[in-house]
């Protein structure tokens, strides 16, 4: 017997979202349907809530509420000493490490002409701008170690090198190919600790 049609839309639209497979959709979904509808309007809000009020920081690019960022305006943080990450979302995978007390710049994606993203699809000016008004003394690339990571990792070590700035890359740790969201907090912490200066 066929699922009837809105169950069938409600697994279509769970199974978009990121780690959730067309079994644990079905899954969702029939566990959805049959849930204290209380519960499902519940989680219908919080989904809108969060949508509505969470925007990136016009500063560092982060996850928030308010613009800039709690992590921008923290004055216990190091300021001369800027994480650039990928994602929003790997700013959280380093934080979780609970080693880093600097600041952070999302770059917004990697170099990929493949993909058709080029240097100026990133947030690289963000960053150009941010080393003329902050004292920012290193800048450490905490991209993947795949092609597009490590090419991009090269090109913001060129354009962003200047005197007195020390550019580096996280170091050993991180499995080939793969991104900040895999590994876990002592990895990341490894590889915070063994960055190396680029030139």
């Amino acid at each position: 017997m066929p699922l009837p049609e809105p169950i069938t839309a409600l697994t279509a639209a769970l199974s978009k979202l990121p780690g959730i497979g067309p079994r644990s959709a079905e899954r969702i979904a029939l566990h959805l349907v049959q849930a204290d509808p209380a519960l499902v309007k519940h989680l219908a809000g919080v989904i809108v809530h969060a949508r509505e009020h969470i925007r990136f920081c016009d500063n560092c690019g982060a996850l928030t509420e308010t613009t800039p960022c709690s992590t921008c305006t923290d004055p216990r943080r190091e300021g001369s000493l800027v994480c650039v990450v990928e994602r929003a979302v790997d700013i959280l995978s380093i934080e979780r490490s609970g080693t880093y007390r600097g600041k952070f710049h999302v770059l917004g994606g990697k170099i990929s002409p493949l993909d058709g993203v080029e240097p100026d699809d990133l947030q690289i000016a963000g960053l150009e701008q941010r080393l003329q008004r902050e004292a920012i003394r290193e800048i450490i690339i905490a991209l993947g170690t795949d092609v597009e990571g490590d090419a991009t990792s090269h090109y913001l070590a060129k354009r962003l090198a200047r005197p007195g700035l020390k550019i580096s890359r996280i170091g050993f740790g991180l499995p080939a190919g793969s991104g900040l969201e895999f590994a876990d907090e002592l990895t990341l912490d490894r590889a915070l600790e063994g960055r190396r200066e680029m030139s």
